[in-house]
């Protein structure tokens, strides 16, 4: 006997609930920190210049070694956490950013400075994966959209808390109590992880997937590259995410205050008007796609035509200083970078099976970290080779955005195409099960 499937649940989904968001919640919290540790030094830029006595080229080393370690760490994250499950990655994640924050509060020079933001790109490295993970392990699969979108928001909010929070302590109490007392979050998280986070709901654990050695790693990298979905995923994220990134990781304080020439207090609001934006349209865009699959690509590159077109406004305003009501709708455009990003983990998710999903995760990942590695680069050379011309300087955006379209539009048919076949192929396993 047999009975038609009825509920978009399918057999072996996870039922959600409030254990579900709770366990999840102490996931985000990881990743909350670790984005306020990551992003610090967007509003401490300027301070570590002088800090540490460096120009543009040097001080975009800090963020270019942070992202080259995170975005370098993304698929042996991805397989580590399909290996070891979330708990221990995180754990793992938790305890290497915090030291990180903690040795950069105290570093004496520009050598330990840089050290320490690598170990804290290593444990950074480890959080949004993870999170993406038991998302899946603890939701269902319906739930995935708004559950990742929502994942993006709370990193957003600790975007802001740098930004108002840590900025303010900067200046008020000084570097090293400012940096050393952040740190102090990273304990409680890590403490949080270790006492009650759990991997996945009881009877619902995943099947046994014992280590085969180098040949096993490199099948499941494989496998998950040849999906076209995990690509187009990589180019999406690659080509959404960097403008916003690179604006407020590094270069949007400099920017607003030395080419627009406004105090640091209003750029600082600026750089907030951007993170909100992204909270607000991140809920609107995981709505939309939750209900409507197919508006995914005309998002993304809706997404990445209006940002190309508000900096090129911005750039090529023909007075000294663009305009606020300019400066701040690029902010709000901005803000839709990231939740634009995370569509990408919305084509790589269909593609890949449960236990490849960690790895197909990382290697979306990379792609939007290493376009904002190689535009913080960028921006710093051209700043430094053209006495400050943040005009030429910030053009670079524009031959990686034309980079990434290119990329999408040649996946796009391929990766329908296999999603297609997939779903297919899924209806017709699941079309009954046991009575």
């Amino acid at each position: 006997m047999s009975a038609p499937v009825r509920d978009a649940t399918l057999p072996g989904d996870p039922p959600g609930g409030r254990r579900a968001v709770v366990i999840w919640s102490i996931g985000v919290a990881v990743y909350f920190v670790a984005v306020i540790f990551r992003t610090s030094l967007g509003v401490a830029g300027l301070d570590a210049a002088d800090r540490f006595h460096v120009g543009a080229s040097a001080l975009s080393t800090f963020s270019i070694l942070q992202l080259l370690v995170y975005a370098g760490m993304q698929i042996p994250v991805g397989l580590l956490v399909d290996r070891l499950g979330t708990k221990k990655v995180l754990s793992i994640g938790a305890l290497l950013f915090t030291a990180g924050q903690l040795g950069f509060a105290f570093s004496p020079s520009y050598g330990t400075a840089l050290a320490s933001r690598a170990l804290l790109g290593c444990g950074d490295a480890m959080t949004f994966i993870s999170v993406l993970r038991l998302g899946t392990r603890w939701f269902p699969a319906r739930r995935g959209p708004m559950v990742a979108q929502l994942a993006g928001l709370v990193g957003m909010a600790g975007n802001l808390v740098s930004t108002l929070v840590l900025a303010r302590l900067l200046h008020g109490i000084g570097w090293t109590p400012a940096f050393a007392g952040s740190a102090l979050a990273g304990a409680v998280v890590l403490a949080l992880t270790l006492l009650f986070l759990k991997d996945h709901p009881e009877g619902l654990e995943p099947e046994p997937s014992p280590h085969r050695g180098a040949a096993y790693v490199r099948g499941q990298i494989a496998a998950a590259w040849r999906e076209p979905g995990t690509r187009l995923g990589l180019w999406v994220h690659f080509t959404t995410q960097f403008p916003a990134m690179v604006f407020l990781l590094l270069w949007g304080l400099p920017f607003l205050v030395e080419a627009q020439g406004l105090s640091r207090a209003t750029a600082g609001e600026l750089l907030t008007l951007v993170v909100l934006s992204n909270m607000v349209i991140g809920l609107v865009y995981g709505q939309i796609v939750a209900r409507h699959h197919a508006a995914r690509l005309p998002l993304a590159l809706g997404t990445v035509g209006a940002t190309a077109l508000l900096w090129a406004a911005t750039l090529a305003y023909p007075g000294r200083h663009a305009p606020m009501w300019l400066l701040l709708v690029l902010c709000v455009v901005l803000g839709a970078c990231g939740p634009a990003s995370m569509l990408g983990f919305d084509f790589a998710r269909p593609a890949n099976p449960p236990e490849r999903q960690g790895t197909a995760s990382g290697i979306t990942n990379m792609g939007g970290f290493i376009a904002s590695m190689t535009t913080l680069f960028a921006i710093g050379v051209l700043l430094d080779a053209t006495g400050d011309d943040y005009t030429v300087a910030f053009g670079s955006v524009f031959v990686l955005q034309a980079l990434g379209v290119s990329q999408i539009l040649r996946l796009r048919g391929r990766a329908a195409r296999r999603e297609r076949e997939q779903l297919i192929s899924s209806r017709i396993e699941t079309v009954h099960v046991p009575a």
